[in-house]
This record gives structure tokens, sequence and C-alpha cells, in this order.
């Protein structure tokens, strides 16, 4: 295909009166040693963002299910810290990450004393109520 020197011309004109001189130019042309080690800093800067979103986004299978690294911020823990029995259930999980204990440990030592509880104190101290 054989270009079109005049319409070229044209193009590059009407493109040089609408968003100047500068629009047209070949990069090249204004590019230094300056500019070079700018550029690679930031694409140095721009690596290693990307290498901390690819750490985050990481994910490890654990009982045959792939979950985001960055969610564990411990180990997985099957059961409950406070009485040792299994965790079974999704409110189970959502009192571990919390409470660090399964919802009967809640229910029974925590709710309506939760400061107490975060406070540190633990049924096997003795304390009854």
């Amino acid at each position: 295909m054989k270009k079109d020197l005049n319409y070229v011309a044209g193009m590059e004109k009407a493109i040089s009166k609408r968003y100047g001189e500068e629009a047209i130019q070949n990069p090249k042309s204004t590019w230094d040693q300056e500019k070079e080690k700018e550029y690679i800093q930031q694409l140095e800067k721009r690596i290693e963002k990307l290498r901390e979103t690819e750490e985050e986004s990481e994910k490890i299978e654990i009982n045959g299910f792939l979950m985001p690294k960055k969610l564990l911020n411990r180990e997985v823990v099957n059961n409950c810290t406070t009485c040792g029995k299994k965790l079974k259930t999704v409110r189970d999980d959502i009192y571990m990450n919390k409470y660090d204990c399964c919802e009967s440990c809640f229910i029974e030592h925590i709710d309506g004393r939760e400061q107490r509880w975060l406070d540190g104190w633990r049924p096997n101290q003795g304390e009854n109520e």
C-alpha cells in the first residue's frame, strides 16, 4: 500500500493546529539521559508496587480451598482455643476471628462482658460470675 504523503502532511498539520507542535514531534528528539534515569526510577517503583500486590493476593491452599495470604494473619484454627471443641459453623469462624473462641464460648463468657474479654480475662483463670 502506497502512502499518500499529502494526506500525511495534512493530518500532521491538523493535529499540530489542534494539539500543538509537541503532538507531532518524534518523542526520541527530546529524550535525554536525565529523562531515561527518571523513567527507570518510575519503572522500578511500579515493579515494586506490583510485587507487593502479588504478595498480598498470593493464594494458599488450606483444606482444599485457596485463600488469599493476606487474610491469614495466623494459622488456621480448627478447634476453639477456650473450650477445645471443633469449629463447625460459619458463626464459629466469625467468633474465632474476632474473639478467639467459638460461638458457644462467646455466649457463655463474652456476650455482655466484651470489655472484660478484650482486657485479657479468660475462663480458666478461675473467676466465676
